[in-house]
């Protein structure tokens, strides 16, 4: 076997950043080796996860969190969702790294450099919520293509960057843009060059929106790696597949935007309810754009035991897309009584909100806390599975706690 001289500095160094030390005689290691401690890599502390995380892939890697590890009201990076489509940029050199506007939309192509973005634009910072569009997948029956996630394919961040309006405006937009589309570092799973593993993006009128970001903090540090380091978009209330990691080009269009996973039935659902497993024609698909009214029991962990007679404190979250949640309720008689919780403003737009509530238990015995959020347009939550469709996404059914008073 020859050597495998094409090995360069940055990608042995990015393999000792993964392993967490040097990587001695590293110019020695053969064509198609990959050293032994990263072909059985623990994510927990690759990604610096929560134990109880849940991974459901690594090929590309998709972790969960469970409703408990989302009590904080900013989530910390140990417990948020690992969203991939593909591989994880194998050599990032910050020094080197631009964002390029172009597209059939834009006055003049541009690229920026990290340092021209942070010292350019003025920074802002906001908490943002993201979730999958395929959270809660798992309750469809027929069961939805796809990773099976159940509830924790959400969070809701501290983001620090620039606003994409300013950024694009700069660059100059022509009046026939329609859609932004962005572009990314990561590599698809067949290692192809010529192909992305995910190239999504958004009406003019989400990309304008103050709180659509182009992000190189989270939490107040640098963006962790799986997350999108060393830059990315964040558009909260739509589906997390419109935050793009690893974001080095946006493309102005004048055009729905046609990147990879923005056609077929990758986030999109029927525009009408159908059966399940009916196949329908691709013009009858719409798009997922403002995400559905949900929320989420964080305490306590499902399955709590109390003593009769004392009072159960219950608390979580609630966000509703674009919209905000003006109304948290709960019930302890599977949905024939509802009862309200306190719930607070949110931190800024399109972040969740944090709700509270006090219960007493007639007897002993098991019971069922559910939870409904309504949201300013007057929908709430439906108390079971909504329409099914093909992939599964935008099941905003009631989360459910089981809890036994003895």
């Amino acid at each position: 076997m020859k050597r495998r001289s094409f090995v360069k500095k940055a990608t042995i160094s990015s393999f000792a950043t993964l392993i967490g030390a040097e990587i001695i005689f590293g110019s020695n290691i053969l064509e198609g080796y990959v050293p032994l401690a990263l072909q059985d890599p623990d994510p927990f502390k690759m990604f610096n996860k929560n134990k109880e995380m849940v991974v459901l892939n690594d090929k590309p890697w998709n972790m969960e969190a469970q409703a408990h590890l989302l009590d904080d009201e900013i989530t910390p990076n140990s417990c948020m969702f690992i969203r991939n489509n593909g591989l994880i940029p194998e050599s990032i050199d910050v020094k080197s790294w631009v964002l390029k506007i172009d597209g059939e939309s834009v006055v003049k192509e541009k690229t920026y450099t990290l340092a021209e973005l942070k010292s350019k634009f003025k920074q802002y910072t906001y908490q943002l919520t993201i979730e999958c569009g395929g959270n809660g997948r798992s309750e469809f029956n027929p069961p939805a293509q796809g990773n099976q996630w159940t509830i924790g394919a959400v969070h809701c961040a501290s983001w620090t960057g620039v606003r994409l309006r300013d950024v694009l405006e700069d660059a100059g937009i022509k009046n026939n843009a329609v859609y932004i589309g962005y572009h990314a570092a990561d590599i698809h799973l067949s290692r192809d060059p010529k192909k992305e593993p995910i190239s999504r993006g958004c009406p003019m009128s989400k990309a304008l929106q103050d709180e659509t970001l182009i992000a190189f903090k989270m939490n107040g540090e640098d963006i962790p790696l799986v997350h999108g380091y060393p830059l990315r978009l964040v558009a909260g209330g739509w589906p997390a597949s419109v935050s793009g990691k690893w974001l080095n080009r946006i493309s102005i269009r004048n055009i729905i935007h046609d990147g990879e996973k923005m056609g077929g039935d990758s986030y999109r659902v029927p525009c009408k309810p159908i059966e399940p497993g009916e196949k329908i024609k691709d013009e009858d698909y719409c798009i997922i754009e403002s995400m559905p009214v949900k929320s989420l029991i964080t305490y306590p962990k499902s399955g709590a035991i109390i003593n009769k007679g004392k009072t159960l404190n219950i608390r979580g979250h609630a966000w509703a897309g674009e919209l905000e949640v003006t109304k948290m309720e709960y019930s302890i008689d599977y949905g024939s009584t509802w009862k309200m919780c306190t719930i607070e403003k949110p931190k800024n737009r399109l972040a969740w909100q944090h709700f509270k509530a006090s219960i007493d238990f007639p007897q002993t015995g098991y019971y069922e806390v559910w939870a409904k959020a309504t949201d300013s347009n007057g929908k709430a939550q439906p108390m079971l599975l909504p329409g099914w469709n093909p992939k599964g996404y935008l099941n905003n059914a009631c989360h459910r706690i089981a809890v036994k008073v003895k």
